[in-house]
């Protein structure tokens, strides 16, 4: 038989040579995607294992970072060590937390071989259960999904580092270095803002990674103030977490929601049960002695009653029906809305919205808020 051959052979006729895919892209049997691997370990999506693969943003966030050699610098994730050798070459210590025992086995048999093995110290554990070392810097490619509890409690370690560069998500450093007026401002960035200096050093695509992530990265500088704002962080919280719930609502119309209303009414109890203070002498007034900004966190249960007057024939007895409770529930409610709006009113900022706030703004408002018995942490 002849064969006939044709100029108008189409390309997918033709045998694929040179276009085998790579073994790390391989199609798994059911026709999903392989995952990728490095070095023999499989590297899962599900905990953020995409290592850094490119030497120049590595060198970069080691440049960025200062390091001297007698710093011990702390490493989050270290993976396969790519980091970690380049961390080693220019530290006195560094301390890596790794979570998958696949890769502690990993980096152990890559930094054993070598001459500085003796400054690594290697903890196999989840670090936001851990309780961290002490530490002069913290350079690290993060996982993502923990970005921001792993923030807050690198600030709120009582070493107070030198700074903290770190590989998060784009959107993530957007928000972290947002300003009031900027559509990513919000409570991270006030919070982040509040405990240190927050630098966006640069951006880095999602191909300097192995696996590719679909994200693209940056790499943000944190520089924990030192000392700490003299505030309690729980109240600081409690109310930035209700400002921004409706960010772009005046605090005016936020304030007068009916829960929450009923939660700083429950706050207020709470509070002065377990302070031992009486209700201000009208709506607004402040309570007597000093705002303690460092006041230890209280965990208490449901709030408690006032005590009651007992032996007085004049006291007409505690309501039972449906109707008297409610009407009890919205005399406190109206004494704390009165309270609430008189705070507002005092400061200026009825009419202002989270998003255009700043730091001293939020200050100034929290210390009118405690001053006048308005509490934001049970």
């Amino acid at each position: 038989m002849k064969l006939e051959t044709s100029n108008n052979v189409r390309e997918a006729d033709m045998p694929k040579v040179g276009r085998e895919k790579k073994p790390e892209q391989r199609s798994a049997p059911g026709g999903a995607a392989a995952p990728y691997r490095h070095a023999g370990v499989e590297l899962h999506h599900s905990l953020g294992q995409h290592l850094l693969k490119n030497p120049l943003v590595t060198a970069a966030m080691i440049e960025k970072a200062g390091i001297k050699a007698t710093d011990t610098v702390l490493e989050i994730g270290p993976g396969t060590g790519n980091l970690t050798l380049k961390l080693l070459e220019c530290c006195k210590k560094v301390i890596a937390v790794e979570h998958d025992p696949r890769m502690v086995v990993e980096l152990q048999k890559r930094v054993s071989s070598t001459a500085i093995s003796h400054k690594l110290q290697l903890i196999h554990s989840d670090v936001l259960k851990l309780d961290l070392p002490f530490f002069n810097l913290c350079v690290a490619n993060i996982p993502y999904q923990i970005s921001s509890p792993l923030v807050f409690k690198l600030l709120s370690h009582p070493s107070r580092f030198r700074c903290a560069i770190l590989m998060v998500q784009r959107e993530f450093a957007q928000r972290l270095c947002a300003k009031p007026g900027d559509p990513m401002y919000g409570r991270l960035s006030v919070n982040a803002q509040l405990l240190s200096k927050v630098d966006h050093i640069m951006k880095v695509s999602k191909n300097s990674f192995r696996p590719p992530p679909k994200v693209d990265s940056s790499v943000v500088r944190l520089e924990p103030l030192n000392p700490p704002p003299p505030i309690n962080f729980v109240e600081w919280d409690g109310m930035v977490r209700l400002c921004f719930n409706r960010k772009n609502k005046t605090l005016a119309a936020i304030f007068r929601h009916k829960p929450v209303l009923k939660l700083l009414d429950e706050n207020m109890r709470t509070h002065r049960a377990l302070h031992g203070g009486a209700a201000p002498a009208e709506p607004g007034a402040a309570i007597a002695g000093p705002v303690n900004p460092f006041a230890a966190i209280l965990n208490s249960g449901a709030p408690a009653d006032e005590d009651e007057d007992e032996g007085d024939d004049d006291m007409q007895a505690e309501p039972t029906s449906a109707a008297g409770v409610k009407a009890t529930l919205n005399a406190a409610l109206s004494e704390v809305k009165a309270t609430v709006e008189g705070v507002l009113a005092r400061t200026d900022f009825a009419e202002s919205r989270a998003s255009k706030m700043d730091h001293d703004d939020f200050m100034r408002l929290l210390a009118a808020f405690n001053q006048a018995g308005v509490h934001f942490s049970s």
